[in-house]
């Protein structure tokens, strides 16, 4: 199997897998970077939402083979001590019940505010659709959201 230099977290990490390899299961069975989350596997609910260059990403259908040069950013590498603004914000609105997709709701939420750090309730709205949320806290989401838009 060919190994894989990638830049993940500000860190060279090396991968020996497959090259059709998902991301998602090179960080989390390879890597040991479990914050990223599985959910479907096919790009449709976003809990497995990492940032690559900056864009919001889904890494579940992601090939290793794809990121050569590519700065792969996990909810782990999103803050050193969870005091990113969205993370603070998640907290002070109390977003999760069960938070299996808190990762892909704040990893998704700080590629917006990155972009755009005052986003419009539409735009916020139309950003976060993509992110599915079983116990549906997208009120809460919301709200995280704008209040995180305060605080960059």
């Amino acid at each position: 199997m060919p190994k894989y230099q990638l830049k993940i977290n500000g860190k060279n990490l090396e991968a020996d897998v497959a090259a059709d390899t998902p991301l998602l299961w090179v960080l989390r069975d390879h890597l040991g970077l479990v914050g990223t989350k599985y959910g479907c596997g096919i790009a449709q609910c976003g809990a497995c939402t990492v940032h690559m260059n900056g864009v919001a990403t889904r890494s579940c259908i992601l090939p290793v083979s794809g990121l050569e040069n590519a700065e792969i950013t996990t909810i782990e590498g999103l803050s050193e001590n969870g005091d990113h603004p969205v993370q603070q914000a998640w907290e002070e609105v109390d977003v999760a019940q069960c938070g299996y997709c808190q990762a892909g709701q704040i990893m998704t939420a700080a590629s917006l505010l990155k972009k755009n750090p005052k986003p419009s309730e539409a735009e916020i709205v139309r950003t976060m659709n993509g992110n599915i949320c079983r116990c549906g806290a997208y009120h809460r989401i919301r709200e995280a959201v704008k209040l995180a838009s305060t605080k960059i």
